[in-house]
């Protein structure tokens, strides 16, 4: 099985310079997770949403064009959780899971604490 994690710097532009596309087409991962998505669903088209092959889960940031995760899978998942249950870090969408008949698979984008010290707190206690 090929899983793959992918930071993408945001999804619709790695869409529109073909990467993302390109990328599946001649990969064609299992399981791909892409971290720092900048994107809401509804502010994307079907097909990046659903790509053919795949099933997809995404949980963005509530702010918006902030950080976000994304799975996609040819396997169609058992469970899908988003976040862990922390506030604090679920409102910037950093950890989206997929469960499987025998594995768990997770999407976790961590917090850079490079900003300040209260962002360095937030990297520590993430």
């Amino acid at each position: 099985m090929d899983i793959v994690s992918w930071n993408v710097n945001g999804i619709r532009a790695c869409v529109k310079k073909g990467t993302f596309f390109d990328y599946l087409d001649s990969k064609s991962p299992d399981i791909l997770c892409v971290q720092e998505i900048k994107a809401t669903v509804d502010q994307l088209e079907d097909h990046v949403i659903n790509p053919t092959g795949y099933h997809s889960a995404w949980f963005p940031a509530q702010r918006p064009g902030y950080s976000g995760v994304a799975i996609f899978s040819k396997h169609k998942p058992i469970n899908v959780v988003e976040g862990f249950g922390v506030d604090k870090f679920d409102a910037e969408g950093r950890v989206l899971s997929m469960e499987f008949d025998d594995f768990i698979v997770f999407s976790v984008y961590f917090p850079n604490g490079q900003m300040n010290e209260d962002r360095l707190a937030y990297k520590l206690d993430f």
